[in-house]
C-alpha cells in the first residue's frame, strides 16, 4: 500500500485531537446538570475524573493493540466508542450511574485508545522534528475545548445539556472516524530524505527500541513516568481551582473569574507547541527542568498577585508548563526507548496523567480547607515543583556497554541503507 504524505497524517492526527480534547470543556455542563437533576457539583465534576483516569489507563491498551493491529484500527474504534459515550451521555435522566458508565467509562475508553494513535504515529514520520510534531498534535487535544466551550454551551442555551450530548457524540464520531481513517505507520526503516541525526540527538537517544518489558526494566522509564506526573499535578490543581482562586486572589466576581479562565486555558494549547519546539532546540531535559524552575517561582509569588491582568499572566505561564509537559514527554519517550514501541511505552506512561488528575485536585482542596487560603497550598506546590528540578538533571538515556560500542556501526549501517533506497513517501 502506498504510503501517504507524512503532512496529511499530521493533518488529520490534529484533527483527532481537537475532537477529542472536547474533555476539557467538561465545566459547562456542571452548571446546568447540577440543576436540572439537583446532583452536586463535585458529583457532576467526577464524571470529568473518571473519563481522564480512564483514558490514562486505556491509552495503554491501545497502545499495545496498536504495535499488533496498526494504528487505523485502535484510532477508528477509539473515535467510535468516544462519540457513542459521549451521545448516551444525552440518556443520563437515567442517574449519575449513567453519566458515569457512558462519558466517563465509555468515553474515557475511546478517548485513550485514539489519543495515543498520533502520538505513536507521528514520532515515527517525523524523527527529524520529533519534540515539535508530537506538540502541534496534543496542542490540539488542549485547543478542543476552545472551540467546543462556546458551541456547547449555545447548544445548552437552545436544545438542553441532553441534546447536546447527543449532537455533540455525532459531531465527535465523524470528526474522529474521518480523521482516524488517515492514521498508518511508515514503511519499516524509513526516514525523510537527506535527514540523517546530529551528534547532539544521538547523544540523547536510545542505540536501538527497547520493548515495553525492557523500558520498565530501566530507571529511566519510572522517572520519565515521575516527571510527567509532578508537571501534571501542579497545572491540573490550579485547573481544578481556577474561577475560586481568581477571585479570592484578585477580588473579581464569577463573570469576570469565568472570562479568566478564558483566557488562561489558551496556556494549556500553547504550551504544548512551544515547549516541544523549545525541547528540539534545547533537549528535553532542559525543557522540563526550565519548566520546573518557572512553575516554582510562579507559584510561589502567586498568592500575593492580587491584580486580574497579572493574575492571568501568570496563571496562563503556569498552564503553558502543564501542556509544556505533554507536548514534550511523547518525544522524550521516543527518544530515550526507540519510537517502534513507543504506543504501548509511552501509553503506560500516561497512566501518570490518571493519577495526578486525582491528586493535584485533592492536594490543593484539602490544603486550601485546612488552611483557610489558597497561600499554604501554592506554596507547598512551588516547594514541590524547585526540588522536582534535580530529576530532569540526573535523567539520561539508557546505555549498555555492549550496544555503545556497536552503536556508530549501526548507524552508520542504517544510513547506507537509507541512502539505497528505503522505501520513501512524498513529504
Amino acid at each position: 500500500m502506498r504510503s501517504m504524505n507524512r503532512w496529511v497524517i499530521a493533518t488529520a492526527g490534529v484533527f483527532l485531537q481537537i475532537a477529542l480534547g472536547a474533555v476539557y470543556a467538561w465545566s459547562v455542563f456542571r452548571i446546568p446538570l447540577a440543576k436540572q437533576f439537583g446532583w452536586s457539583i463535585p458529583e457532576v465534576t467526577l464524571t470529568f475524573t473518571i473519563s481522564i483516569f480512564v483514558l490514562g489507563v486505556s491509552a495503554f491498551f491501545g497502545g499495545l493493540w496498536l504495535n499488533r493491529r496498526g494504528p487505523r484500527i485502535v484510532a477508528l474504534t477509539g473515535g467510535v466508542l468516544y462519540g457513542v459515550g459521549v451521545s448516551l451521555a444525552s440518556f443520563s435522566s437515567y442517574g449519575l450511574w449513567w453519566l458515569y458508565l457512558s462519558y466517563g467509562v465509555i468515553g474515557g475508553i475511546g478517548l485513550g485508545f485514539a489519543y495515543i494513535v498520533p502520538v505513536a504515529v507521528l514520532v515515527k514520520w517525523f524523527p527529524d522534528h520529533r519534540g515539535l510534531i508530537t506538540g502541534i498534535a496534543v496542542g490540539g487535544f488542549g485547543a478542543g475545548a476552545l472551540i467546543t466551550a462556546p458551541v456547547a454551551t449555545r447548544l445548552i442555551q437552545t436544545v438542553g445539556v441532553l441534546h447536546t450530548f447527543a449532537y455533540l457524540g455525532i459531531a465527535f464520531l465523524i470528526v474522529t472516524v474521518i480523521s482516524g481513517s488517515f492514521m498508518q505507520n511508515p514503511p519499516e526503516g524509513w526516514r525523510p530524505e537527506g535527514w540523517n541525526p546530529t551528534a547532539s540527538q544521538v547523544s540523547h537517544r536510545a542505540h536501538r527500541d527497547y520493548t515495553l518489558g525492557e523500558a520498565l526494566a530501566t530507571w529511566q522509564w519510572w522517572a520519565l513516568w515521575l516527571l510527567l506526573f509532578l508537571n501534571t499535578s501542579a497545572g491540573i490543581s490550579v485547573i481544578s481551582q481556577e474561577a475560586p482562586l481568581f477571585q479570592e486572589l484578585a477580588r473579581v466576581s464569577a463573570v469576570v473569574a469565568a472570562g479568566m479562565v478564558g483566557v488562561v486555558s489558551l496556556g494549556n494549547a500553547l504550551g504544548r507547541v512551544f515547549w516541544a519546539w523549545a525541547s528540539d532546540a534545547i533537549t528535553r531535559k532542559a525543557t522540563f527542568f526550565v519548566m520546573f524552575l518557572v512553575q516554582a517561582l510562579l507559584f510561589w509569588f502567586l498568592p500575593g498577585i492580587t491584580s486580574a491582568s497579572i493574575l492571568t499572566v501568570v496563571a496562563l505561564i503556569i498552564l503553558l508548563c502543564y501542556g509544556g509537559g505533554f507536548g514534550t514527554m511523547p518525544a522524550f519517550a521516543a527518544d530515550y526507548f526507540g519510537a517502534k514501541n513507543v504506543g504501548p511505552i509511552y501509553g503506560l506512561m500516561l497512566t501518570a496523567w490518571g493519577f495526578a488528575s486525582a491528586f493535584g485536585p485533592l492536594l490543593i482542596a484539602y490544603l486550601r480547607q485546612a488552611d483557610g487560603t489558597y497561600r499554604g497550598a501554592l506554596h507547598i506546590i512551588a516547594g514541590v515543583m524547585l526540588v522536582s528540578a534535580v530529576l530532569p538533571v540526573l535523567v539520561s538515556p539508557p546505555r549498555e556497554a555492549h550496544l555503545d560500542s556497536k552503536a556508530p556501526m549501526q548507524d552508520s549501517k542504517y544510513s547506507k541503507n537509507a541512502e539505497a533506497g528505503s522505501p520513501r513517501p512524498a513529504h
